[in-house]
C-alpha cells in the first residue's frame, strides 16, 4: 500500500523528492496533481504530486506541512499535457508546473480587480446631464455611455482626461462602476453573411467537434478566418463547452476581445503576459468553472485549467511568438496540440502563410486542410511591385517612387504603411574621420542609436549608456547614424509631409497594450495617416484605410545562416502585404530589395506563399532539415570560453546513440552577450524517438557533470531560432 509522496517541487533539478503526509492527513487523501506545502533544505516551499509510492528513494524522510489544495490544481488533460510537456522539452517538472499557474494562485494571494477589468454604465436618471457642461471631459464621457456601458480602458483611449472625467461623475452619482464580467453586453445578434468558401470551412470545423481532429485553416490575408473562428465557437458555446483562443502578440488581444464580446453571448476572458498578477490570478480562478466561456491569450494561455474544453483555436499558428525562449522552452501550438488529443478536443490552426511543419503535417495526413482562396467582401488582392534599390538613391531609407507612392495615398485621404523590422533611429553610430563605431562592451555587438531617449541601447542586453557628443576615439565631431530603424522613418516622414500624422508601432513607442490601442485606435479612425512600425504592424490587424504598404528592406533573411529565415520573410513579406487594401479600394504594395532577382521574391509574385512552401519543403527534405529531421540545441556560457568548450566536449562525447548526429562545439551566431561568453552543440536524428532516447540517457551525466553548475547552461527542444 502506498505510504510516500512523490513530489515535484520547483527547483532547477530533474527529481521528484519523497514525503510523508501531513500529519492531519492520510494518503488516500492527496489525488495526483493536488499541491503541498513542503519543507526543502531551510526553506518551505509549494509542490505538486506526482506519484504514489511503497518505498522511498532514502530511508530519512520529511513530512509535508500542509495540504495546500483539496483537489488537483490542473484539469486531467492539462496535467497529463504538462508532464509530457516537462519530459518533452527536457525541463525540470517542479519548475514547468510552477510556470503554469499565475504568482497569486501560486501563493494563494487575494486578487482585487484592477481598472482594466472595470466597466462604467449610467445610472437610471435622464435628468441628470444638464450638471455637465457641454463640451467638458465629464459630458464627452457621458454622453460615450448613453449608448449603454464601455470598458473603463477603451474610454481611457477615446477620451481626454478620462480619469478626471471618471472621478466627476462618481462624485456626482452619475455612474457606475462593474467588473467586466458582471456587465451587461450588447451583442451584434445579426452576423455578416459568410461566402461559400468560409461556410464550407465552418461546416468542416464543426463536423469534428466532440473528437481530436487538427484542421488547418490557410486563408489568405483578408479572406475572413475570424468570422469562421466566431461561427465555430458559437456552435461550442451552444454545447456547453469552452474555447482556448490563443493569439501572438499582446497587441491582437484587445481588438479581437472587443469583437468576440460583441457577438458572443458567454465571458470572454484575457490572459497575456501584460496583465497584473491579480488579473491573471482571477482568470485562472474563473477559468477553473465548467460554464461556457472563452478565453484568448497569447502562449501562456495554453495553461488556462477549462475543464470542458471543446475547440482550441491557434490564429496566426506560424508565428515565433508561440515558442518561449527562455525558461522552460515550450511551443504552446505543440502544447495545444497534446492537450487538445489527452482531452478529445478540436483544434484549427489559422494562418495566411502556415509554419513548414503544419504543411508537412498536412501532408502526411495528419492533418485537415481548408482553404480560404479569396478576400471577405468586395476586397481584392493587393497588386505587388519589387522595387530594385541599387541604382536609386534612398532619401532616409526609402526610394523617390516609393515616397511619392506615399504623398499620392495620404493626398486622397488614405492611410500608408511603412515596415521596417528594426527598431530605434540607427543600428550603428559612426565616426566617419577615425572610423570608431559604438560597440556595447559586454556583446561586443553595435549599441542602437535611439535619438528621442538620447541614447545608445544595446538591444542584446539592454545597458543603455549617453549619446557621445564627439568621437570618444579621436575626439572628432564627426559621429553620423548610420543605418535605418522606425525612429529615423519616423522623422524623416514627419519632416516631409508636415501635415500628415505619422504613427510609429514598436516596443519602443508602445511598451503596454493600453499605448498600442491608443495607436491603433487612431489609425481605426480612418483619417489620414502614415503607419511605421515593425512585425507589431504586420501581425493580423485589420487596417481598412491602409492602401499602400511598403516594406522599406526586404533583405535580411536572404542569405542568413539560419535555415528558417527564408521561411520567416516569406511569411513577413505575405503578412505586410495583407495589410494593404482589405477595404474598398484595391492595395498596392511596394518591396525595396537589393536583389530583385532573388527567388524567394519570383516564387512570391508568381505563386503566393503556397509556391514557396511547396519549393522550401523539397529543400528542406532533400537537406534532412526540420520538419524532416528533429533538432535539440544544447547552450552553453561562462565568462571564460575554455570553460564552455570543455563542458560541450564532454557532453558530445556523452551521445552515443545510433541514428543521432552532434555537431559542435560551436560559437553561438551571437558569441558574446551581457559579458558571457556563449556556445552550443548541435544534436540532430531524423527519427524524433532516437534524438529523445538520447536526451534521455545525456540529462543525468550533464547534471553531474563538475561544470553544470559553475555555467549557464540550457537545452532547446525544437528550437526555431539559432541564436
Amino acid at each position: 500500500m502506498p505510504v510516500i509522496l512523490r513530489v515535484a517541487v520547483p527547483v532547477p533539478l530533474p527529481e521528484l523528492f519523497d514525503y510523508l503526509p501531513p500529519a492531519d492527513v492520510t494518503i488516500a487523501d492527496i489525488a495526483l496533481g493536488a499541491r503541498l506545502r513542503v519543507p526543502f533544505g531551510a526553506r518551505e516551499l509549494i509542490g505538486v504530486v506526482v506519484e504514489h509510492a511503497e518505498v522511498a528513494a532514502s530511508p530519512k524522510l520529511r513530512a509535508a506541512i500542509s495540504l495546500f489544495d483539496p483537489a488537483p490544481v490542473f484539469p486531467e488533460p492539462l496535467w497529463r499535457s504538462l508532464l509530457w510537456a516537462a519530459r518533452y522539452y527536457a525541463y525540470p517538472l517542479g519548475e514547468a508546473l510552477a510556470s503554469a499557474l499565475p504568482a497569486p494562485v501560486r501563493e494563494r494571494l487575494e486578487t482585487a480587480p484592477s481598472h482594466r477589468d472595470l466597466v462604467l454604465r449610467l445610472r437610471p436618471d435622464p435628468d441628470q446631464r444638464a450638471k455637465l457642461r457641454d463640451g467638458s471631459a465629464p459630458a464627452a464621457m457621458y454622453d460615450a455611455l448613453l449608448d449603454g456601458p464601455r470598458n473603463w480602458t477603451t474610454l481611457r483611449v477615446q477620451i481626454a482626461q478620462a480619469a478626471t472625467a471618471k472621478r466627476r461623475l462618481l462624485q456626482l452619482g452619475l455612474i457606475d462602476t462593474l467588473s467586466l464580467d458582471d456587465a451587461p453586453r450588447r451583442f451584434q445578434t445579426t452576423a455578416p453573411e459568410l461566402n461559400p468558401g468560409q461556410a464550407n470551412a465552418v461546416a468542416q470545423i464543426i463536423a469534428t467537434l466532440g473528437g481530436f481532429t487538427t484542421t488547418l485553416l490557410e486563408g489568405i490575408t483578408g479572406s475572413g478566418k475570424t468570422e469562421v473562428y466566431l461561427a465555430a465557437m458559437q456552435q461550442v458555446l451552444a454545447r456547453g463547452e469552452q474555447v482556448l483562443v490563443l493569439v501572438p502578440e499582446i497587441g491582437l488581444t484587445p481588438q479581437t476581445v472587443a469583437r468576440f464580446r460583441e457577438r458572443l453571448a458567454a465571458p470572454v476572458l484575457t490572459w497575456h503576459s501584460g496583465l497584473a498578477d491579480g488579473a491573471r490570478g482571477r482568470a485562472f480562478e474563473r477559468a477553473r468553472s465548467d460554464s461556457p466561456l472563452v478565453v484568448i491569450g497569447t502562449r501562456s494561455a495554453v495553461f488556462a485549467p477549462l475543464p470542458k474544453l471543446g475547440l482550441i483555436i491557434i490564429d496566426e499558428e506560424h508565428d515565433a511568438s508561440f515558442k518561449q525562449h527562455e525558461g522552460f522552452r515550450y511551443h504552446a501550438r505543440d502544447v495545444a496540440l497534446v492537450r487538445a488529443k489527452h482531452g478529445v478536443t478540436a483544434v484549427v490552426l489559422g494562418s495566411a502563410t502556415p509554419a513548414l511543419e503544419s504543411l508537412a503535417n498536412v501532408a502526411r495526413g495528419r492533418y485537415q486542410h481548408v482553404r480560404l482562396d479569396t478576400r471577405a467582401g468586395h476586397a481584392q488582392p493587393p497588386t505587388v511591385e519589387v522595387i530594385d534599390v541599387r541604382r536609386e538613391r534612398l532619401q532616409d531609407g526609402l526610394g523617390a517612387g516609393v515616397l511619392s507612392a506615399i504623398g499620392d495615398v495620404v493626398a486622397r485621404g488614405e492611410q500608408a504603411l511603412v515596415f521596417r523590422n528594426r527598431r530605434g533611429f540607427a543600428p550603428v553610430l559612426h565616426c566617419i574621420d577615425c572610423g570608431w563605431h559604438s560597440d556595447c562592451e559586454r556583446c561586443d555587438r553595435p549599441y542602437t542609436l535611439h535619438r528621442g531617449r538620447a541614447r545608445l541601447i544595446c538591444h542584446h542586453c539592454s545597458r543603455e549608456r549617453p549619446i557621445p557628443k564627439q568621437c570618444p576615439a579621436c575626439n572628432s565631431d564627426s559621429l553620423t547614424p548610420v543605418g535605418i530603424g522606425t525612429e529615423r522613418l519616423e522623422a524623416a516622414l514627419t519632416q516631409r509631409f508636415p501635415q500628415i500624422p505619422v504613427l510609429r508601432l514598436d516596443r519602443d513607442s508602445a511598451r503596454s497594450a493600453d499605448q498600442f490601442e491608443r495607436v491603433l485606435a487612431r489609425a481605426h479612425a480612418g483619417e489620414a495617416c502614415i503607419l511605421v512600425g515593425t512585425q507589431m504592424l504586420a501581425k493580423g490587424h485589420d487596417l481598412h484605410g491602409v492602401t499602400l504598404a511598403v516594406i522599406a528592406d526586404a533583405d535580411g533573411g536572404l542569405y542568413s545562416a539560419d535555415p528558417r529565415a527564408s521561411e520567416r520573410l516569406a511569411q513577413l513579406v505575405v503578412q505586410v502585404a495583407g495589410r494593404a487594401g482589405r477595404g474598398a479600394r484595391r492595395g498596392r504594395v511596394l518591396i525595396q530589395t537589393h536583389h530583385p532577382e532573388h527567388a524567394l521574391f519570383r516564387t512570391l509574385l508568381s505563386g503566393g506563399y503556397p509556391a514557396f512552401a511547396h519549393a522550401e519543403l523539397r529543400l528542406r527534405e532533400a537537406l534532412s532539415l526540420p520538419p524532416f529531421s528533429s533538432q535539440v540545441i544544447l547552450r552553453a556560457e561562462a565568462r571564460e570560453r575554455p570553460q564552455i568548450e570543455r563542458f560541450l566536449r564532454d557532453a558530445a562525447a556523452m551521445v552515443c546513440h545510433d541514428g543521432v548526429s552532434v555537431a559542435g562545439p560551436l560559437a553561438a551566431p551571437h558569441a558574446r552577450r551581457a559579458g558571457y561568453e556563449r556556445a552550443q552543440l548541435l544534436l540532430e536524428a531524423v527519427q524524433r524517438r532516437d534524438l529523445h532516447a538520447a536526451l534521455e540517457a545525456l540529462l543525468p551525466q550533464i547534471y553531474t557533470h563538475p561544470l553544470a553548475r559553475k555555467l549557464r547552461w540550457s537545452l532547446d527542444v525544437d528550437p526555431i531560432a539559432v541564436d
